[in-house]
């Protein structure tokens, strides 16, 4: 009985060290690879606490394998924005001005129905009210109103001051690197981002941690610290 309290105690800290290494997120926020990461461990430490037969080294070594894993792929997230993308997959546009992107949810594999379900959990039960929803990699869906179907704050329910729809800002920069499609996508240059880092006094695309840009081209920068 005390073996068996043991093995259970020291496999519990090593899975609640192993899933405080994945971040603070619900099950429903993991991305693909997490989600897997999480199912592995927790199969591999069931096994040495039901069977005292096997050694614990032998759940204990696979676990902190697949934890070394997964450091190792996110400092290659942090690294490699092609690798993120290759492993987190990217979010996907799958409502625009109130239009349902049938080619985006068919390469997503989302059912009309399932749409219309994420939609009514938001309240939302009008297409033409949404400017914009935004499949993400974890599987939710982000859903942006028009600016006259927002619920009120206490900034927008002033009279004298209506609410501007910027649109969908537009990642240009990400942590140093610029994301060239993106950057094709608005109709824009380098020779216009060299001019708007110049306007802000940055010194180069690497100084600069984030810059969005809305759909009236004007630009969000987060210097790097």
């Amino acid at each position: 009985m005390l073996t068996a309290l043991i093995r259970t105690i020291i496999l519990y800290c090593l899975l609640t060290i192993g899933l405080r290494l994945m971040g603070k997120r619900q099950i429903g926020e993991l991305e693909p690879s997490e989600l897997v990461l999480a199912l592995l461990i927790a199969d591999l430490a069931a096994v040495p606490m039901q069977d005292f037969g096997i050694p614990l080294l032998n759940g204990i070594v696979p676990i902190l394998a697949l934890l070394s894993l997964s450091m190792i792929v996110s400092v290659l997230n942090l690294k490699s924005l092609r690798f993120r993308r290759l492993v987190c997959g990217s979010p996907t546009l799958v409502i625009q001005n109130g239009q349902i992107l049938q080619k985006e949810m068919r390469r997503t594999r989302l059912t009309v129905d399932e749409l219309i379900e994420d939609l009514r959990q938001q309240s939302i039960l009008d297409l033409k009210t949404v400017r914009y929803a935004i499949l993400e990699t974890n599987g939710q869906l982000s859903v942006i109103l028009y600016p006259q179907h927002q619920p009120l704050t206490p900034q927008t329910a002033r009279p004298q001051k209506a609410t501007e729809d910027i649109g969908l800002p537009t990642v240009l920069i990400s942590d140093g690197r610029l994301l060239k499609k993106n950057l094709a996508h608005l109709g824009l240059d380098h020779a216009w981002l060299q001019q708007q880092l110049k306007a802000h006094r940055i010194p180069s695309i690497r100084a600069v941690f984030l810059m969005t840009v809305d759909e009236k081209h004007r630009p969000y920068f987060l210097r790097k610290e």
